[in-house]
């Protein structure tokens, strides 16, 4: 019987990743990444970097990209809950500029898996939220590139509570949108 569970969302290339949870009266154990596992599920990618960051409620990372060193992203949320995006940008696709969300939390333990050619982000939706991801790609901040994050082309459902203010970087307040990568 395999450690995870491999789900195929309705854009192709995105997974959401369930692994077995091994619990008793003292906590819990679980296998995040498991070369051989992913391998199995026909998930052939090499990681050569973590990234880990901690956000407060209400804080929207993204959605970013890099443009000539894209990441595939293995994410999950460490502690709290994160409501997190893929949107494809991928040049000729089929379902480009259409995007899939899912809730990542310390209580569901899922991960997602997002490759090379979309664009990510992430809305934090508890108090705190310490958030991880394995990249397949190192990162160069000369090569970043990004979409606004309520782009209508797009339509996210952010699940933003009323009364809560979204907080973003300068750079992610000021980004524009999907058509400004067909220039």
């Amino acid at each position: 019987m395999g450690k995870i569970k491999v789900t195929s969302c309705d854009i192709e290339g995105l997974y959401v990743i369930e692994p077995t949870v091994f619990g008793d009266e003292r906590g819990y154990f679980m296998e995040t990444y498991n070369k051989q596992e992913f391998a199995e599920h026909g998930l052939n990618m090499e990681f050569v970097q973590d990234n880990e960051s901690r956000s407060k409620k209400g804080v929207l990372r993204g959605l970013h990209f890099q443009k000539q060193f894209p990441q595939g992203k293995l994410v999950r949320a460490l502690s709290g809950t994160v409501f997190d995006v893929a949107v494809d940008i991928r040049e000729g696709s089929s379902t480009y500029g259409k995007w899939f969300g899912v809730v990542l939390s310390d209580e569901n333990k899922k991960q997602f898996y997002v490759p090379e050619g979309f664009a990510h982000g992430y809305y934090v939706m508890s108090d705190t939220a310490v958030f991880s991801y394995k990249c397949t790609e190192f990162y160069h901040p000369e090569d970043e590139g990004g979409i606004l994050w309520n782009d209508p082309e797009i339509g996210v459902e952010w699940p933003i509570e009323e009364g809560v203010e979204v907080l973003l970087s300068e750079k992610d307040r000021n980004r524009e949108g999907i058509r400004s990568l067909r220039n």
